[in-house]
């Protein structure tokens, strides 16, 4: 496979036109289900193979998180048994924030890839679904170690947030405000950091303009100064809002991969409850 992407976002046409060009990921999960395989095996985009976000695009749940980085050695085994051998288009069903989690760690190692805008709905209302497991032939993928300055560890957070970097949480407001916790132990947020809840950089579905996303990013405090790091609940929907600054044109964030389910995890983390100041 060899081509160019137009961008980290695609259209269901542009997908139609170039479907033979590029490896067609289907991502689809949920909280309250995990891996959508039998939604997969019901109706997919033809060509397009499954990726568990719990075993291709994590590590095991544990001190870490509910969703930490996978080895390079364990991301390039996965990559290579999906069939990766150029690029990737990755979709789910809820607007690209879990496919937006394989989009950035294919972009971290340097493999070319795009989320689907509009997902599986955008393609399945005009367009014809496959049905069953669909199998690409393996590849061998060379072991690419994580850049570490596109990820954050938990010692580096707060160090990062007192140096001027700003921090945004993708999950819910409530979940933020602390007024809900139906995941992690403990509600609230890391201190120093704002809520911007991923559904912000959408508008019926699809990604605000790049000018709208600026405007709206550059409104965090530190956004000027330095990249910005991006949380949530696992280190999964928080992609959503590296996707949307990608968009916007501005720096490249880091990924606190743990995010709150590791803050919550480790004993002594400072918590703090309402709005941000």
């Amino acid at each position: 496979m060899s081509m160019t992407l137009p961008g980290p976002v695609v259209s269901a046409d542009w997908l139609a036109e170039h479907q033979q060009q590029v490896r067609i990921v289907d991502s689809r999960w949920s909280i309250p289900t995990g891996p959508k395989h039998d939604d997969y095996l019901a109706a997919h985009i033809p060509g397009a193979v499954f990726a568990n976000l719990d075993t291709d695009a994590s590590a095991p749940a544990g001190p870490l998180g509910r969703h930490p980085l996978p080895t390079p050695e364990e991301f390039a085994a996965a990559c290579g048994r999906l069939g990766i051998d150029g690029p990737v288009v990755v979709y789910d069903d809820c607007h690209a924030a879990v496919a937006a989690r394989l989009w950035w760690l294919l972009d971290c190692v340097g493999i070319p890839a795009a989320v689907l805008e509009g997902g599986i709905q955008a393609w399945s209302a005009t367009r014809e679904t496959a049905s069953g497991e669909e199998r690409a032939t393996p590849v061998q993928r060379p072991v690419v170690p994580w850049p570490a300055e596109r990820f954050l560890s938990m010692e580096e957070v707060l160090p990062a947030i007192a140096e001027g970097s700003g921090l945004i949480d993708a999950r819910s407001a409530e979940r933020f405000r602390g007024e809900e916790n139906p995941i992690d132990r403990i509600a609230g947020h890391i201190p120093g950091s704002c809520s911007r809840p991923w559904q912000t950089n959408l508008s019926d579905g699809k990604f605000l303009p790049a000018d709208q996303l600026r405007e709206q990013l550059l409104t965090v405090p530190g956004a000027n100064d330095q990249p910005l790091i991006c949380s949530c609940g696992s280190g999964v929907t928080a992609c959503h809002n590296i996707l949307a600054t990608r968009l916007a044109g501005l720096p490249t964030p880091r990924l606190f991969t743990g995010s709150w389910s590791q803050w919550t995890y480790a004993d002594g983390q400072p918590v703090n409850t309402g709005e941000a100041p």
